[in-house]
């Protein structure tokens, strides 16, 4: 039977870290998701495409855009487009140029859903990660977390969507910094 190289193994403070990253975001958004549907009867996955509605231009973006940002499938986005527009949040757009495009449309009901759940999302992120840490160790955590797949942005520093840096502060505005 073949062994395990040294190299494809993880120990002592890699096991730790990877585990601690693991576990620590699964409870985190576990948490913030059950926090803004009791509190706002929206999901995270719905608060994150309203958010990115709120920062693209004229708050629509391409349904395919929309899945790209939300890492969803075509039909993934099919549900969670239809559950958005039935709750009056978001409408669907015909492409004026392109039959074969649509756009997802944040309402002013969608805008004002996402100004009030904005306000105890940051304070539930506040609550269950950022005072875990010191301002010092929080900008060494955001330049070691910026490191990471998926964390960099196409301007070649770790960005939020909105061109906000890590250094930048985030406020319940959804027009601001992405808060996730």
């Amino acid at each position: 039977m073949p062994t395990l190289s040294q190299a494809s193994t993880l120990d002592g403070a890699a096991l730790a870290a990877w585990r601690g990253y693991l576990q620590s975001h699964a409870v985190i958004l576990r948490e913030l998701d059950a926090e803004l549907v009791a509190q706002h009867g929206i999901t995270a996955r719905d608060y994150e495409a309203l958010l990115y509605l709120a920062q693209a231009e004229r708050r629509q973006l391409p349904m395919h855009e929309l899945a790209k940002r939300t890492m969803l499938t075509p039909s993934g986005i099919t549900r969670l487009v239809d559950g958005l527009v039935g709750a009056g949040f978001i409408e669907r757009i015909a492409g004026s140029t392109d039959a074969r495009v649509s756009y997802a449309r944040l309402t002013e009901t969608g805008y004002t859903k996402l100004s009030q759940a904005g306000r105890s999302h940051v304070a539930g992120i506040e609550r269950l990660f950022l005072t875990h840490f010191s301002a010092e160790e929080l900008e060494q955590l955001a330049e070691l977390l910026c490191r990471l797949p998926g964390a960099i942005a196409d301007g070649g520093g770790c960005t939020t969507d909105s061109g906000c840096t890590a250094d930048s502060s985030c406020t319940t505005d959804p027009g601001d910094c992405t808060v996730l």
